[in-house]
């Protein structure tokens, strides 16, 4: 199935845009942490490497005070052995990325987004937040990364920023310098303290578990609600409770956090729109019995 580029929605007067920073496979067995295989695999089929298929869905605000894009997908600087092993697939026309020719649909060019927004700091997440300059179509040749947002204010929480700069053996694979320094350097960082106001309508929601200072970006206006979930509920499989992934740092505190955010975006009627779900991706979120179901709702003509 092709995937479209750039889905367009509403949320009140604020035009957004679901955007498709291509795809990578991860383990499933990591993505599912203790559910059997036998159960996970019903709902994303695995490789003969026992990857799974993930979106690197991006979201696009069309905001008043300036495009303001939310999370960044891989980017443009990695090995082909980091590609081969993350089963990434970015590329889009003319070796750009994916999310260069998606932000091209929706109206955009990267010297235009005003607001960068990271739920979190893991390549997948903040990856394009930096680029190198390639030439002859070739992606990730040796060069020093720059912002990709020349003139974007980052954002993301204060101290995730800290975590990710720890480095330790736990969290290196995930936590890559050359996707958050170059952005500290140019002096592009605005840093955030829990729960916080971005812009009117753009709000920081903590949702810890995955890393300790994850964040969800809820956005609201004329009396509707969207949110972008990160990495609290990568995929719509991921909506059972204890369906928790392995790389979560502190599964029992994503536990609940899953438990207090899905009673409220099913008491208000969030539309949800999900990072790595390979699917569609977006809906709202109903309780049927002790379990949630995403409900996915007729969305315009998608362009891509």
């Amino acid at each position: 199935m092709t995937t479209p580029l750039a889905v367009p929605f509403q949320v009140g007067q604020l035009r957004c845009w679901a955007l498709d920073g291509g795809r990578q496979r991860l383990d499933g067995g990591a993505m599912f942490g203790v559910v059997p295989r036998p159960l996970w695999e019903r709902q994303i089929a695995p490789d003969e490497r026992n990857r799974i298929p993930l979106a690197l869905r991006c979201l696009l605000i069309d905001h008043p005070e300036g495009p303001v894009l939310v999370d960044t997908g891989v980017g443009n600087k990695e090995s082909e052995k980091f590609i081969d092993i993350y089963g990434v697939d970015n590329v889009g026309d003319g070796g750009h990325t994916r999310l260069d020719d998606a932000l091209a649909i929706a109206g955009v060019t990267a010297s235009d987004i005003k607001y960068v927004v990271n739920t979190h700091l893991h390549f997948d997440h903040g990856g394009g937040n930096t680029c190198v300059d390639v030439g002859n179509g070739a992606v990730g040749d040796a060069a020093s990364p720059r912002p990709t947002f020349e003139n974007a204010t980052y954002f993301v929480q204060a101290r995730e920023l800290e975590f990710a700069r720890r480095l330790n053996e736990r969290i290196a694979a995930s936590y890559l310098p050359p996707n958050f320094e170059p952005v500290a350097a140019a002096g592009q960082w605005q840093l955030v303290d829990g729960e916080a106001e971005i812009l009117t309508g753009v709000h920081s929601l903590p949702t810890p578990g995955h890393v300790p200072f994850h964040q969800s970006i809820v956005v609201t206006d004329g009396g509707e609600t969207a949110c972008f979930v990160g990495d609290l509920i990568p995929t719509a499989a991921h909506l059972p409770l204890p369906w928790i992934m392995g790389y979560d740092l502190d599964p029992l505190l994503t536990l609940e956090t899953k438990r207090w955010f899905l009673e409220r975006a099913t008491r208000e009627q969030w539309f949800l729109v999900l990072e790595h779900d390979p699917g569609e991706g977006m809906g709202r979120v109903v309780a049927d019995g002790k379990r949630h179901r995403l409900i996915p709702l007729d969305t315009p003509t998608a362009a891509g």
